[in-house]
């Protein structure tokens, strides 16, 4: 699953980011680009799930080109 994010600017929010999608699924793999402002995760998680924890953390996510 792979989702833009517009607020990651920098490898401080990519760890934010991280933590709050393995609160969701701690087995989570999540490969956090700030640069490109993408995250790219690697779980059984709903996207409905990993959206809100990404939204309670303060980076809403949008869907982003494959």
């Amino acid at each position: 699953m792979q989702f833009h994010l517009e607020d990651m600017t920098c490898g401080g929010c990519a760890n934010s980011v991280t933590k709050a999608l393995q609160t969701v699924d701690s087995k989570a793999v999540v490969s956090a680009d700030p640069a490109k402002r993408q995250v790219v995760i690697d779980t059984s998680a709903s996207e409905a799930s990993l959206r809100a924890a990404l939204e309670e953390a303060g980076y809403p996510a949008t869907t982003a080109a494959a």
